[in-house]
């Protein structure tokens, strides 16, 4: 008699718990234009108080992303928020046969993250240690597009801004290579930039280079024959990202390592790279790879291929901090991609809440969920969604 009074005491107590867990009552999606880019956030509200933070920005197609979220409101709404995992498996396997694209996978990514977000705030946990790891720890991040900072491209101007980002903390950089010269001239311009940055920067520098997948098998291998004296970290995407089978040819002959991945969808995208040796360092993104429960399956996939991971990221405060709490436990973390240049705006549309480099890494806060408070009054003063729908030519003739 006592242990079934025991049972049904513990059915009634998980049954009330059961009962207790938040449950989704609805979608806020937020669009914003800064400077030349677009993005999306999403808000998830539940029925307990609790909101949580989700980023869906995608270049030149959020308004598309933004429906594509609205079609997975429904779906949502009424669900308890927590179970992240069974939540993303059946969006991704059972909604709709037709799943993947980059529209729909940035869509799924936003809702993602923001469950992440939300069950951290109902257990009052940081995602990081939800995830695995036992103290916050300072992660590696690079510079990217660093060379936006740089006052000419000249010897001299690159030794001043090296100087100014080593005293900064930065340890490592990344710039995109000459885009619109012909072949010859982009490796001439490339190398004399390296050049300067590593006599400025010293032997422990890291210096990554874009590639934008803007050369041929033949001219990439000229390329980094070219520039592999300075020791680069890597060199990114050279050739089209679709095809898997070409960068592992550049990369079986390339005496510097291969980075790709940031325009790749879900782990069976990445396995076809990892299977043709296409890339050493993999560079999901959060926001569009199936966000923080996926990106942390591409990492394990990563491993046991004795890969690297060094997600990439471009996008606003929200993304940047997800992937940054999704790589805290990652055992083959190399590098998290960082946007130097605004940091500043965006711990001032945090409230002072996103974290900001230091000692050449990024500390991710002991706060429950991601840890952000975004300011959505300041975003909507200040930038108001213009919507850039013109794609700027940005892919050159390849010579």
């Amino acid at each position: 008699m006592i242990a079934r009074r025991a049972f049904l005491g513990w059915c009634a107590l998980t049954a009330a718990r059961a009962a207790a867990l938040p449950k989704i009552t609805g979608f806020r999606t937020h669009k914003h234009t800064i400077g030349n880019r677009d993005y999306l956030f999403l808000e998830v509200a539940t029925d307990g108080g609790l909101t949580g933070l989700g980023e869906g920005s995608l270049p030149y197609r959020v308004e598309i992303v933004e429906q594509a979220i609205r079609w997975l409101e429904p779906h949502l709404v009424g669900q308890v928020s927590s179970g992240a995992e069974d939540h993303w498996n059946r969006i991704y396997h059972q909604l709709s046969r037709w799943r993947d694209g980059s529209v729909l996978m940035t869509a799924l990514s936003a809702v993602d993250i923001a469950l992440w977000d939300l069950e951290g705030k109902r257990l009052g946990e940081p995602v990081w240690r939800m995830l695995g790891a036992a103290q916050a720890k300072r992660l590696r991040a690079y510079y990217s597009h660093w060379d936006h900072g740089v006052s000419e491209r000249t010897e001299a101007g690159w030794a001043k801004w090296t100087e100014s980002s080593r005293a900064k903390g930065w340890t490592a950089v990344k710039w995109v290579v000459p885009r619109h010269e012909n072949e010859q001239e982009r490796i001439r311009r490339t190398v004399a930039d390296i050049a300067a940055v590593r006599k400025a920067g010293g032997p422990d520098f890291e210096i990554a280079l874009e590639m934008f997948e803007t050369f041929t098998v033949r001219s990439a291998l000229a390329f980094a024959e070219a520039v592999a004296p300075y020791r680069p970290w890597f060199i990114e995407e050279p050739v089209l990202r679709e095809n898997a089978a070409v960068l592992g040819e550049v990369a079986a002959r390339s005496p510097v390592p291969l980075a790709g991945g940031e325009g790749l969808l879900t782990r069976y995208d990445f396995k076809a790279l990892l299977d043709a040796k296409g890339a050493r360092v993999l560079q999901p993104d959060v926001v569009h790879c199936g966000g923080i429960t996926e990106l942390r399956k591409i990492a394990a996939l990563c491993e046991v291929y004795g890969g690297e991971m060094a997600p990439h990221m471009w996008y606003g405060p929200v993304a940047h901090v997800a992937s940054l709490q999704a790589m805290m436990p990652v055992r083959n973390f190399l590098a998290q991609e960082w946007d130097g240049g605004s940091e500043q705006l965006f711990v001032e549309l945090t409230r002072g809440t996103f974290p900001v480099q230091s000692g050449g890494g990024v500390l991710a806060a002991e706060k429950p969920g991601l840890g952000l408070e975004m300011d959505w009054g300041m975003l909507e003063r200040r930038f108001p969604y213009a919507g850039r729908r013109v794609t700027p030519q940005i892919t050159p003739k390849k010579g």
